[in-house]
């Protein structure tokens, strides 16, 4: 192929921003990568769009006459543009901010100055996910005379597209992506055994469970209004960082509740709120967002508590270095009828060697 060719076949995106050092830095970043064109305005950029669609916009939102807000409504409010991924670049870092930009319809926010190959991740992965997006939709033009057929293929999709969301935010905090599967798959221990034995059958039998475990990558989602310095900190966290990172819970509850909204399939969705906002919570009431206690924690919540903690402690984090097994299974057992369910621990003691098992296939993979 030759060079004009491979050009062609890039990716486009456009950079706006009013700061020509900013514009300068980005495009010696991206050009190697993508076809980038600089923009020094959003006026300027709103005229390229009515002849030019590109395939993302990085978008300033801090510029003079028409801020990042104002030009991200005006793109979301016309159908040639609205389905444009835009990911916010700013030099402040505020969660307030970051929500609403998100509300407006951004992506992803990146904090200026930016990491090289950080912005080049998260715009790599973005695009992969808008790439999947599209072929879904097109996929779906033609689903009803195929749809038992590819039932399965579309829900392979639909899993890679949620994957790609979870690695983004995971990729934030230093965490390989590996952490879902590993999740899912101690959750899928749990629920087998506790459907063998009636336990908690009320609800588990009310279950999907190809949607819960589906729906358990989200589990952390909340995390993408987390500043990066405190996702990333290698060492113990001050107590107001703490609370930072406390919040993910409920920024992951209500961006899952704005995709409800503009959703029909609601029960996938509820599942992967519940885990968002339950699996910080302790059987005490010493958890959080909210303090729930006991049985009033939702059965998925104190799944994944279990799950999430065991992989904690038998992962390297930036934090902390991977605990052996044992010593993970110790800790768990301390905290049965404190932190945890203490029926799922008797069941988590039952299958250990498992859970054991499927860390370590994961780590020879």
């Amino acid at each position: 192929m030759d060079n004009e060719s491979a050009t062609a076949k890039r990716k486009t995106i456009f950079l706006v921003d009013d700061n020509i050092t900013n514009l300068t830095m980005g495009r010696n970043v991206l050009s190697g990568h993508y076809n980038v064109a600089t923009v020094d305005s959003g006026e300027r950029m709103l005229k390229m769009l009515e002849k030019n669609i590109p395939d993302m916009i990085l978008l300033d939102v801090e510029m003079p006459e028409m801020n990042g807000y104002d030009v991200i409504k005006i793109i979301k409010s016309k159908k040639e543009t609205k389905n444009i991924p835009v990911i916010f670049l700013t030099a402040k870092s505020d969660n307030d901010n970051e929500l609403e930009g998100l509300s407006l319809g951004a992506i992803d926010y990146i904090i200026k100055p930016f990491s090289p190959p950080l912005l080049l991740k998260r715009i790599e992965t973005h695009l992969l996910v808008e790439s999947q997006k599209k072929e879904l939709w097109n996929y779906n033009q033609n689903l009803q005379s195929l749809v038992e057929a590819k039932t399965k293929t579309v829900l392979e999709l639909q899993n890679a597209i949620l994957r790609a969301m979870a690695e983004l935010v995971e990729n934030r905090d230093d965490i390989t992506g590996k952490h879902l599967e590993r999740t899912q798959s101690y959750l899928n221990l749990l629920i087998n055994v506790i459907s063998k034995r009636s336990l908690y059958s009320d609800e588990v039998s009310n279950w999907n469970i190809d949607l819960v475990l589906l729906s358990s990558q989200l589990h952390d989602v909340g995390k993408i209004v987390v500043k990066d310095d405190i996702l990333k900190k290698p060492g113990k966290l001050t107590d107001v960082e703490f609370a930072e990172i406390k919040k993910h819970t409920i920024f992951g509850e209500k961006i899952i509740e704005k995709i409800k909204r503009n959703a029909t399939e609601h029960e996938f969705l509820e599942h992967a709120r519940i885990f968002a906002v339950t699996h910080h919570e302790k059987w005490d009431g010493s958890g959080y967002p909210r303090k729930l206690k006991g049985l009033d924690i939702p059965l998925q919540g104190r799944l994944m508590a279990i799950a999430d903690v065991y992989d904690a402690l038998v992962s390297d984090r930036p934090y902390k270095k991977a605990f052996p097994h044992e010593e993970a299974v110790k800790i768990i057992t301390e905290n049965r009828g404190t932190h945890f369910d203490p029926d799922l621990v008797d069941i988590f003691l039952e299958i250990a060697d498992k859970f054991n098992e499927t860390a370590n296939s994961f780590k020879s993979s």
